[in-house]
């Protein structure tokens, strides 16, 4: 069990002893007091992970003090105790607020496990608090990499519409990152602290899509044999992401709008509306507007989501990402994996242009994850590029992916070192795997002005 600095409040002497050594037993840190105003004092001076306060104090009841914690300092557990104590006492503190509520006489193996849970509980919570901040780090909007014109476009969209709770229709080719754009959108709203809960439409049949999403009573069907809470439900007070809406089955769409018009949901055998509050996000790799005039979608529900519509260009549109992308990449890969990979070689990048890029972003991912991973040098060559990077179908690049020349390609490249090092040569040079006179001469033959950057 983890070292805790813990507070016994009691005015019996004798307690307050036993607890302590006890306590000290188990590697604790323990401070006691005789009174509430002591007790609060203690609180405000040093932070404390569980406090331990009789209910009858001579200044103050321990309730007092359980406010005063929860006020102060909401992440310490306060167990209260009492040899007074009733039901509705008990019933009191812990609506109040109170972790847990030990009776006197207490057998010192109960004190210790309450010592215990609730250690676990505040280890839990930090737990929880440090992978929502990782997690709205991750899908920060500056993580989105892209700095063409369409993905420049696609950035003020999100931004303008995260805070809001507009229904958006997130549209693209498979690998272009819907699900990390409704991920963006959900972790910079006022849900971020809610649950975002995504849901593959495309790879479950109408009836156990329909049972995800809305639950089901007891008894409903063949197998159910307990209720069932939907998804919408879990995902009350915060975002439900729909991939694939366009393969949802015609009775499931009917479902799906009233979810969207009425803000209520029916379990599956059900008979009673339950109110929903969630934000609807959806994802399509069809535009859904063909789907409709196919008669395969209802426009009615067509013109629910797309409220908003971002579309997702494919790779090949946006060929000037590509080296963003790429470094993005390998940075991120490098330091997972615990590689000192630095760079990339401009032959290297050149065959990452000139790729079709079927996969999209998916696919540079894992291009560059296994380029990363295999390779023995901290540039990443062209060798170390998947096979069909480096030997195109009929030994040359399909006519949707020219090749740039490579002059254009270093010129971009080292644009991008200095951009990326807000101007730094020395830095940039370091990056790049050449001196700062190779840096200063490819400038001058570029035509790139070095006047506005520093050493």
């Amino acid at each position: 069990m983890e070292a805790a600095k813990i507070l016994v409040v009691d005015d019996d002497p004798d307690i307050r002893a036993v607890l302590a050594e006890l306590l000290q037993k188990d590697g604790h840190q323990v401070r006691d007091c005789s009174t509430g105003a002591a007790a609060v004092a203690a609180g405000q001076a040093e932070k404390v992970d569980v406090v331990l306060a009789d209910l009858r104090l001579p200044d103050m009841d321990g309730l007092g003090v359980l406010r005063a914690f929860l006020e102060g300092s909401p992440e310490t557990a306060v167990i209260v105790m009492t040899a007074f104590g009733t039901v509705e006492t008990a019933i009191q503190a812990i609506k109040t607020g109170a972790y847990d509520y030990l009776p006197k006489p207490f057998k010192l193996d109960e004190v210790r496990l309450g010592v215990q849970r609730a250690l676990e509980r505040k280890r839990l919570l930090q737990e929880n608090r440090r992978y929502r901040q990782e997690l709205q780090g991750k899908y920060r909007l500056e993580n989105v990499v892209g700095a063409s014109g369409p993905m420049l476009a696609i950035f003020k969209t999100v931004a303008r519409v995260a805070p809001t709770r507009s229904t958006v229709l997130i549209q693209g080719e498979s690998g272009t990152g819907k699900e990390l754009i409704a991920r963006t959108l959900h972790y910079n709203s006022d849900r971020a602290q809610g649950p975002f809960v995504p849901v593959d439409c495309g790879a479950l049949p109408e009836t156990l899509l329909e049972s995800e999403l809305f639950g089901h009573e007891r008894g409903a069907f063949t197998g159910a044999a307990t209720l069932k809470r939907g998804l919408f439900e879990v995902a009350r007070g915060g975002t439900c992401f729909l991939d694939e809406i366009g393969d949802v089955a015609p009775a499931v769409q009917a479902r799906l709008l009233r979810v969207l018009q009425e803000h209520e949901i029916k379990r599956v055998g059900g008979t009673e509306p339950l109110k929903t509050d969630v934000r609807v996000l959806a994802a399509t790799h069809t535009p859904l507007d063909t789907l409709v005039k196919a008669r395969s979608f209802r426009e009615d529900l067509y013109y629910r989501l797309s409220v908003v519509t971002i579309t997702l260009p494919p790779l090949r549109e946006r060929r000037d990402d590509i080296a963003l992308l790429a470094d993005f990449f390998l940075r991120k890969v490098a330091r997972e994996a615990g590689k000192r990979v630095e760079r990339i070689a401009p032959e290297a990048l050149a065959l990452l242009t000139a790729y079709p890029w079927p996969g999209n972003v998916r696919e540079l991912e894992h291009a560059i994850e296994r380029a990363v991973i295999l390779t023995q040098n901290p540039t990443l060559l062209p060798a170390d590029l998947p096979p069909e990077l480096q030997a195109p179908p009929g030994g040359r690049p399909a006519p949707a992916a020219p090749v740039l020349p490579l002059r254009e390609v270093e010129r971009r490249h080292l644009l991008f070192a200095l951009e990326r090092a807000q101007g730094n040569r020395k830095r940039a040079a370091e990056w790049l795997g050449i001196t700062r006179r190779t840096l200063y001469r490819m400038a001058a033959r570029y035509g790139i002005d070095l006047s506005a950057s520093r050493e």
